[in-house]
């Protein structure tokens, strides 16, 4: 009689990256931003200060931060406090604070020669181009996070626009308030974006009545 070959019994183990965002990028605990900073504005780097600090504050993707016109963030000579932008990839508003830190280092920043007949808060240095680009920006966040001794490969863009979204999320715990800071249409893309647990989450959007 032939021996019948039984199907192979898989051992149910759960993914470790189940819920997970493959690749994605560490975010600066708050002594890291610090370090950056203090490293930008002994070098004198004014615009690097400015980007980094505008990065932080408002949370932008990458395409729309470079994007930012000297309107965009100055009126009447003063920086404002709240600004509104139109993210590109959703077509919608986002609302973001400038701390006082970062409104003193952008209007020193547009107040500077470099900054004579510029359009965009971040002009390039390349005729052809009218502000710097995403790839540049990327470029300038690994140098960033090199000069304080971390590993480059574990930070992007991203780091930036989840370092502060993270900070708000872990003191009150409110999800619904970092997705709006972040634009995301959403909750559950802020949950995988943040990196929360699920019964976290569920717990915290308990907690919340609308």
């Amino acid at each position: 009689m032939p021996r019948v070959q039984l199907p192979a019994v898989t051992p149910k183990h759960k993914a470790w990256n189940k819920g997970r965002i493959i690749g994605q990028k560490r975010l600066l605990l708050p002594k890291q931003v610090w370090a950056i900073r203090a490293r930008l504005e002994l070098a004198a780097y004014l615009r690097d200060l400015v980007l980094f600090n505008v990065a932080i504050d408002s949370k932008l993707r990458g395409c729309d931060l470079v994007k930012l016109a000297v309107t965009d963030l100055v009126k009447d000579d003063r920086v404002r406090e709240r600004v509104s932008v139109i993210q590109s990839k959703t077509k919608k508003p986002v609302q973001f604070e400038l701390t006082e830190n970062t409104r003193e280092s952008v209007i020193a920043w547009v107040r500077s020669p470099e900054m004579i007949g510029c359009r965009f808060i971040f002009p390039s240095r390349v005729h052809e181009r009218p502000h710097i680009s995403t790839r540049q920006y990327g470029r300038l966040v690994r140098d960033w996070v090199t000069a304080i001794g971390l590993e480059s490969s574990g930070y992007g863009t991203h780091s930036m626009r989840r370092t502060k979204a993270a900070e708000i999320y872990r003191k009150p715990g409110n999800l619904r308030a970092v997705q709006l800071l972040l634009g995301h249409t959403k909750v559950d893309s802020t949950v995988r974006y943040l990196g929360v647990e699920l019964e976290d989450a569920l717990s915290i959007a308990e907690r919340i009545d609308i």
